[in-house]
């Protein structure tokens, strides 16, 4: 069975085709209540470290190639990516939430294409 990753922002509603929601950032979407938010798992470990996520936030626009080969690196290194890995094992639709405004910079991206190409 083909497992699906999709990606959406937290702020996006949750539909019944999301599957198994996953918040993979550090720290809680601003704005958005506990009641309201819906996930399944909130992985704070295996978003970027802070210090990588600030250096980041610097210059988003020229640093986006360095920081995915940087938090790629975090992610092999990190023992809660194989956790979650193993978490999402048999789900066949998995999505992955984030609160960036850019949708194709985040770290979401990079951790999409590192479990489907574990697949």
């Amino acid at each position: 069975m083909k497992q699906i990753i999709k990606l959406k922002r937290a702020y996006d509603p949750a539909t019944p085709d999301d599957g198994y929601r996953v918040y993979i950032d550090r720290l809680w979407p601003r704005g958005l209540s506990h009641e309201t938010f819906h996930y399944d798992l909130w992985d704070k470990q295996i978003a970027p470290s802070t210090e990588l996520r600030e250096w980041f936030h610097q210059d988003p626009d020229t640093r986006w190639d360095e920081f995915a080969l940087k938090y790629q690196s975090e992610l092999e290194s990190n023992p809660a990516f194989e956790n979650l890995k193993n978490e999402i094992a048999g789900r066949p639709m998995v999505t992955l939430l984030f609160s960036s405004h850019d949708r194709d910079h985040n770290n979401a991206v990079i951790v999409a294409r590192l479990l489907s190409c574990g697949q």
